[in-house]
């Protein structure tokens, strides 16, 4: 019988070959926008699709992913560029200025940003810390974008509307920029306004036909591109840069320029912006590398992506690049359209080389409004995760703080101090979920060896005279008060009350005599009650385990007492601790749990602990948690081993007390 042919790869069709180059065009023309947002020359930013691209060809673990300008890191080196050579006022107080026009100032401050990130980067994928992306969740990441689309929204209305606002960076920058703004709206040029306007309809609409119809159309309409030529040809025919006087792209840099080493003096000024650059720029990039890894089955490293981005960034910044990541609608559009490997993306850079070095000069007419106005309707996706938050208030109202919270804060604050604030926000959710654990009675599913929290079932019988508690958390030093008092309120009475009143009552009879029933007898009574005032000293002793020693009978506490002792009754006869989600227990924690355990020992109420993890107790073991009290045997594999124990263990007992009951009656009998 024949072998089966292997399965081949198929050649891209004449359909995906039409969307990889309209996709490259557009992806062109975009990243001329996202250099408006780093505040350089438009030109710069087709030197961000060239060079890293090339670099992560040879060292990324993906292959899917299109590396180049993401609008919220040119956002984040445009603040740094607005702060050290702003638009108007002295810039920073920097050697490597002199000589350099604002311009080459500009270009000088993202290049050395960017080489700073990629050296932070490259460490530390050295050191391994690939795992640091874990601690930015989907949520924080979610709400972090979103308040970049808007800052980004914001950044690109003076385009828009043709005005000359000067760039703010710091807390606080976006309320200084509307303010500007519209003290500056009725000198709007309306030329831009329109055309911005037409464009972005343009663009909305076409995209949303492409989305709706993109299994019957052969090619998605290149509207971007589509829109740039026209807007070319009609800025540079009615010549619109002087009759409207509108600002437009200008003379374009043909060709790439001489390498550039970085400037010490701005690093040392940038190191607290480049540093959520480095982690952003690389959670997005692993983010998305990691969907299209499980989709196709391979596999990417963390740390090699680290590696891969942090010597894109450097190399790249050696040539005036800016930070260098990914973008979800590119990378999407590139495995759309049929890439399987970073040839893909090495075909993009070709295009982007081809638009530097031979054909740049024909966007020179280009307006800035029409590049903005791009940028604007590409933040679509971005501005709908503000539609997340009922979703989240809903199902997850933590979420939903850390969401608002990390947003919030980086609208205000700007990017890397709202970036600073969300982890926190979100580190104090974490130490919030765990220090204030749901806890739960739980009950027997009747007819099945399961328990589960009584509040969440109807059919559900609770075994008499046991309470049976779970706490979902680790236990330590922040929430041991915390489950020592809902403990207490499970059980329904405090073991250290009682236990101070049955010292107190023992105390008196001691002393003058007082009527107690017992299991086995009664004890003499007097009539002077209880003078409280005389049982506060010696508090420590009233903690002690209470002593029957001198005593003829053994007391039953839980019997009818006489008027003059009052004693607060014990309702159950065994406490019943789940610890299958206690992952681990601290030296403060053991401490207030062995304290906790011996007071309900001590009311005589059976403790049991069941589904404890192996390593928590050998530590247990280690720090000598076990005594005279609190035995090894009170641990139980399982639930429901437990319960059968106790369970026998009072079925014995009731026997013994009709077995007494029976010999009490014979023996009156026979006194009679």
């Amino acid at each position: 019988m024949a072998e089966p042919a292997k399965k081949q790869r198929k050649p891209l069709t004449e359909d995906a070959k039409n969307r990889k180059r309209a996709s490259d065009r557009a992806r062109a023309r975009t990243r001329l926008a996202f250099s408006l947002l780093a505040s350089l020359p438009a030109s710069y930013g087709l030197y961000t699709a060239f060079f890293p691209t090339i670099v992560y060809f040879f060292l990324g673990t993906s292959r899917h992913i299109s590396v180049g300008s993401f609008p919220v890191l040119s956002l984040m080196v445009g603040q740094v560029v607005t702060r050290l050579v702003p638009d108007t006022g002295p810039t920073a107080n920097i050697t490597g200025f002199e000589g350099l026009t604002p311009n080459e100032q500009r270009v000088l401050v993202a290049s050395s940003v960017t080489f700073l990130t990629g050296l932070i980067q490259l460490g530390m994928g050295l050191l391994q810390a690939g795992f640091i992306v874990i601690y930015l969740s989907d949520t924080l990441v979610s709400g972090f974008t979103a308040a970049a689309a808007i800052l980004i929204l914001v950044s690109q209305l003076k385009f828009i509307l043709g005005l000359t606002v000067p760039g703010i960076s710091g807390p606080l920058s976006l309320i200084y920029t509307l303010e500007k703004i519209f003290s500056q709206i009725t000198s709007t040029n309306i030329c831009d306004l329109v055309m911005s306007m037409v464009i972005m309809l343009a663009v909305f609409v076409v995209k949303e036909i492409n989305d709706k119809y993109k299994s019957k159309l052969p090619v998605p309409i290149p509207i971007e591109v589509i829109m740039t030529i026209i807007a070319c040809g009609v800025s540079y025919g009615f010549n619109f840069k002087e009759r409207f006087r509108i600002d437009v792209v200008g003379q374009m840099v043909k060709g790439y320029e001489s390498p550039m080493l970085p400037n010490v003096e701005v690093m040392e000024c940038s190191i607290a912006e480049a540093i959520p650059m480095a982690v952003v720029g690389f959670a997005v990039a692993f983010s998305v590398a990691k969907v299209y890894a499980v989709k196709h089955d391979y596999v990417i490293d963390g740390n090699q992506e680290l590696v891969a981005f942090g010597a894109s960034n450097i190399v790249g910044a050696l040539f005036k690049s800016t930070v260098a990541s990914t973008a979800p609608s590119r990378t999407a559009m590139q495995e759309s359209t049929g890439g399987k490997t970073q040839i893909a993306s090495l075909v993009s850079a070709m295009m982007a080389m081809i638009v530097t070095v031979a054909i740049g000069f024909l966007l020179e007419p280009l307006p800035k409004s029409v590049l903005g106005a791009l940028v604007i309707v590409n933040l679509k996706g971005m501005l709908l995760q503000v539609t997340e938050v009922p979703y989240l208030w809903t199902r997850d109202r933590l979420d939903c703080v850390v969401w608002l919270g990390t947003c919030v804060a980086s609208i205000l604050l700007g990017l890397d101090l709202g970036l600073a604030a969300g982890l926190g926000i979100e580190l104090f959710t974490v130490v919030f979920r765990a220090q204030f654990p749901r806890c739960a009675v739980m009950a027997n599913i009747s007819g099945t060896d399961l328990y589960r929290d009584r509040k969440d079932y109807l059919c559900i019988s609770e075994p008499e005279g046991v309470t049976i508690f779970r706490i979902p958390s680790p236990i330590f030093f922040a929430n041991i008060e915390f489950f020592r008092t809902k403990l207490t309120e499970a059980v329904g009475f405090s073991p250290l009350r009682v236990l101070r009143k049955r010292n107190k009552a023992l105390r008196k009879i001691r002393k003058k005599g007082s009527l107690l029933v017992t299991r086995r007898g009664i004890l003499p009574t007097g009539s002077s009650p209880i003078d409280e005032s005389e049982d506060e000293r010696n508090m420590e002793d009233l903690d002690l385990p209470p002593d029957y020693s001198d005593l003829p009978v053994e007391v039953n506490w839980n019997s009818q007492l006489p008027a003059n002792i009052c004693v607060p009754p014990v309702p159950i006869h065994s406490l019943v601790l789940d610890f299958a989600a206690v992952s681990f227990l601290d030296t403060s924690a053991m401490k207030g749990l062995k304290a906790a355990l011996k007071e309900f020992i001590r009311v005589d109420v059976e403790v049991y602990i069941v589904s404890c993890d192996v390593d928590i107790l050998d530590k247990l073991y280690r720090s000598k948690f076990f005594d005279d009290e609190i035995r090894i045997s009170m641990f139980f594999p399982t639930l429901h081993d437990a319960m059968m124990y106790v369970q026998r263990k009072q079925d014995n007992t009731r026997k013994d007390e009709l077995k007494d009951v029976y010999i009490q009656a014979e023996v009156s009998s026979t006194q009679i």
